[in-house]
């Protein structure tokens, strides 16, 4: 029986609507040879949003995204923008939805894929074979504590402050994902804090250990923040799956995606808790960001957002034959060295983003034939 869930499609800005086209291609293709069926809807985030009606999150957004069984995006924000106040830029439509639908846990894979092994920076023995997932704590933590704001204590000196709090269900729901994950992994989990100068981490540490009693199969470890950052980059496979708080999630895995050689090539999920009807939010998104430097001009990698439509079908639908069929196409096409700018390397061919896109819907066809 062919699978009709409810998608949302939020383009945003920049290269956002170029890259989301060519997931449209993998959709319609799906639709025809494996009855892979969504009903779409498309909706307006970020810059787009405050164009035509003045916010970043309208009030139909919303409640497409809580209609629907997944949100796929593309990206939102921009320099045009950047001088609109605080409260309403681009930027918080993203933290608003994350918000409003609970999206508590990010899960970013870092996966070197063997044709671009020689992109990174690092050496080749360090990154080869390279397959991490950063599962980021989302709604809580310092982004989103109180108080927080910037006042003015006199004689022309302002205080700037944000506050990092978390509560124990906080961390058992994020820390009982991400052992969850690395049970069907290498069953391994390595929680980063920052217990040696942060009372809040002092407590994330041990909500985690009291965690991992519940999972003894897993073999969980602990590390602070800075010495994490110093050996993703020394010796990155030495970590199977990473669970950490917001702040060190977001600069943890943009670490990580530099490993793999290109932001363009790293898809993301963002997961709430399910609920009574097992039904879960759920919001896909490639980890980098809206380039308006190259927007337009049909050059943006794609791959990035065609993984997340893997990962779409993994997580929120249990497909995982179809989100393998995507991924296999993605490692096919690499090794034939087809290329987007940002990921070329010797001998390789430099295509555009709908070439890529069509590239990929060739791969799918062989695989289906």
């Amino acid at each position: 029986m062919p699978v009709n869930k409810k998608l949302l499609l939020l383009p945003g800005d920049g290269i956002g609507p170029e890259i989301v086209n060519e997931v449209r291609k993998i959709i319609s293709w799906m639709d025809k040879r494996r009855s892979v069926t969504f009903d779409i809807t498309e909706g307006l985030i970020g810059g787009a949003a405050i164009d035509a009606t003045g916010g970043p999150l309208p009030d139909k957004t919303l409640e497409a995204a809580h209609a629907s069984d997944a949100v796929l995006m593309g990206a939102a924000g921009g320099p045009k923008w950047e001088t609109l106040p605080f409260e309403v830029q681009p930027e918080r439509g993203l933290l608003g939805i994350r918000k409003e639908l609970g999206l508590f846990a990010n899960l970013r894979p870092a996966i070197v894929f063997d044709a671009l092994a020689d992109a990174s920076t690092l050496k080749l023995d360090v990154v080869k074979g390279l397959d991490i997932m950063i599962v980021r704590e989302l709604t809580g933590g310092i982004y989103f504590g109180e108080p927080r704001g910037v006042e003015d204590i006199g004689d022309g000196n302002r205080r700037g402050f944000n506050t990092l709090t978390y509560t124990t269900p906080e961390i058992q729901r994020i820390g009982r994902v991400a052992m969850d994950l690395a049970a069907k992994r290498d069953k391994r989990v390595c929680s980063i804090d920052k217990a040696n100068v942060l009372e809040t981490t002092v407590m994330w540490r041990e909500e985690m250990t009291k965690i991992g009693k519940d999972y003894p199969d897993i073999d969980l470890s602990h590390m602070y923040v800075d010495n994490a950052a110093m050996q993703l980059v020394r010796n990155p496979k030495q970590f199977d799956v990473i669970v950490t708080t917001n702040m060190f999630g977001d600069i943890l895995s943009d670490c990580a995606a530099m490993l793999t050689g290109s932001l363009g090539m790293l898809p993301s999920a963002s997961l709430g808790a399910p609920d009574e009807n097992g039904r879960q939010a759920a919001l896909y998104e490639p980890v980098h960001g809206t380039a308006p430097d190259i927007a337009g001009q049909g050059i943006a990698n794609p791959l990035a957002q065609i993984l997340s439509y893997s990962m779409l079908l993994r997580y929120s639908f249990d497909m995982f034959e179809d989100a393998d069929f995507i991924d296999q196409a993605v490692q096919n096409v690499l090794g034939q060295g087809l290329r987007t700018g940002d990921i070329m390397g010797e001998g390789s061919a430099k295509i555009s983003t709908s070439e890529m896109g069509d590239a990929i819907i060739n791969e799918l066809d062989k695989q289906a034939a």
